[in-house]
């Protein structure tokens, strides 16, 4: 995945979550609902950390292609 793809993908799951955050404001979200709005947090979360990767590496002249998505546990435990 290039810079675009992982931005076009992030955009897709921004405007997912936007869709389900709308649709919890009308009524009250159902289980999966709020399953798959957490789920949508934690991959955005990765996709961002892949995007911050990528251009660290190109920043110090490494190949951003080495840049991998990261697993839930550790881009969930990031300080913020």
């Amino acid at each position: 995945m290039d810079d675009n793809q992982i931005r076009n993908h992030i955009e897709k799951l921004v405007e997912e979550e936007h869709h389900l955050l709308e649709r919890g404001d009308e009524r009250a979200l159902t289980p999966d609902d709020r399953q798959r709005l957490e789920s949508l947090e934690v991959q955005l979360d990765q996709f961002w950390d892949l995007l911050r990767q990528r251009r660290a590496r190109r920043n110090a002249g490494q190949d951003p292609n080495v840049a991998h998505l990261r697993s839930e546990d550790t881009v969930e435990h990031y300080r913020q």
